[in-house]
């Protein structure tokens, strides 16, 4: 039940909760991005650097998570495909995503972008908050909690 990280977009504090989890759990947690992470020494954490470009991070996760893994990222077309083979997925903010919420999840994201792209001002996520912290650090100890007891 390994851990794997859209590391590129994860907020510092979501990267420092998974950290203490999967040494305390010792469970092995990857992060992966096309950019140098600094993270603590542990043999249950590791950092995976790939080369530049649209969504090569997002395809080494795909190429090597199994069933039963998990996914931290913010991005709806990779947790679509993570979904799909069989992962469990949520964002930085504690929020699954499912079978049964994907498909909205993916056409909202690609309506906003045909706004953003038609010249549409439509504003971002709100700031990342400490209630955005603790409903991350909630999930993931449910997650956690619920894969242990196999």
């Amino acid at each position: 039940m390994p851990i794997w990280v859209d590391a590129d977009a994860c907020p510092v504090p979501i990267r420092d909760i998974l950290c203490r989890a999967a040494t305390r759990w010792q469970i092995d947690t990857t992060f992966i991005a096309n950019h140098f992470i600094r993270l603590p020494p542990s043999p249950w954490i590791h950092a995976r650097q790939v080369p530049q470009g649209f969504d090569v991070a997002d395809n080494e996760i795909v190429d090597q998570l199994t069933t039963g893994d998990l996914v931290i990222t913010q991005d709806i077309p990779l947790a679509a495909e993570a979904i799909e083979k069989g992962a469990d997925v949520f964002n930085p903010r504690g929020q699954a995503f499912t079978r049964e919420n994907i498909r909205q999840r993916l056409a909202m994201r690609n309506f906003m972008e045909e706004m953003r792209n038609a010249g549409e001002v439509t504003g971002g996520p709100s700031a990342f908050s400490q209630g955005d912290r603790k409903a991350f650090a909630d999930q993931l100890d449910r997650w956690v909690q619920k894969h242990r007891a196999r």
